[in-house]
């Protein structure tokens, strides 16, 4: 290495130096003893040995809390209208034959909303019922469980058919409940799962109906016409996003699919 290189090094470690002090002084205006403008936190982690048995329970009930942040996004999936819509949005897409338009994130972004939409009344009952009340220590932990889960369990049984609902307790040998309130939550979620499945289904064959007759009447007409070598799909897909743009698809999906939860 040369010394003009060595020299335009130094030149640029020298400059990047001044540059990062004179951002540590703006945030520390007029002297180091002035408050800053952006606090930064002061962050201390230590790992200590256990001196009593309820620091060894505080632990392991930090880590059962954050095992359980880990499973949040099942529990959206499993246990809200989310599952429902997601499916009945990727067989539109598949109808359409629009390969990854609207994208992924732009589905699942949707999915979401709708999801909070729909779910709003069921988050306000858990709130009103349990969360306050616990916070407020007018509760036990148990007993706000027992809480959060009514609202929940009354949804999911509104949408829950009783032949799935049968399925799953006779597969787990217990005896016919009284009421919904006796179904174990361990019963009520499978069964829920494949009740929305079976209804996402059936939207999405009532969803490919329109679109299958336009690919059959195009392929007909190309047949007819002897192009053989020319895809039906790229010819009915402006056909099918024509059709889906004067009917207003999006509003029609989007209010079937919110007014199907009962």
């Amino acid at each position: 290495m040369g010394v003009r290189p060595v020299i335009r090094l130094m030149n640029s470690n020298r400059y990047s130096i001044l540059i990062l002090t004179a951002c540590l002084l703006l945030m520390w205006p007029g002297g180091a003893a002035a408050e800053p403008l952006i606090p930064l936190p002061n962050i201390n982690l230590n790992i200590e040995t256990a001196s009593q048995p309820q620091q060894v329970v505080d632990s392991v009930k930090l880590l059962i809390f954050l095992t359980l942040l880990s499973l949040v996004p099942a529990f959206l999936m499993m246990l809200t209208s989310f599952t429902r819509i997601i499916v009945v949005l990727s067989f539109l897409r598949s109808a359409l034959g629009t390969q990854q338009t609207p994208p992924n994130q732009v589905l699942i972004g949707l999915a979401l909303f709708l999801t909070v939409f729909i779910m709003a009344p069921v988050y306000q009952d858990i709130n009103r019922q349990a969360v306050q009340p616990y916070l407020a220590n007018q509760l036990t932990y148990e007993q706000a469980v027992d809480k959060a889960a009514e609202p929940l369990r009354s949804f999911m049984s509104r949408q829950t058919r009783e032949k799935d609902l049968g399925l799953f307790l006779s597969l787990a040998k217990t005896e016919k409940p009284r009421n919904i309130s006796e179904v174990p939550m361990s019963v009520l979620v499978p069964a829920f799962v494949i009740s929305e499945l079976k209804t996402a289904f059936q939207i999405g064959f009532i969803l490919f109906v329109p679109f299958l007759i336009i690919d059959m009447v195009v392929a007909s007409t190309l047949m007819s016409m002897g192009m053989f070598m020319l895809p039906p799909v790229m010819v009915s897909l402006p056909f099918k996003l024509l059709l889906f743009v004067m009917v207003d698809g999006w509003y029609l999906v989007v209010k079937s699919l919110v007014e199907s939860f009962r």
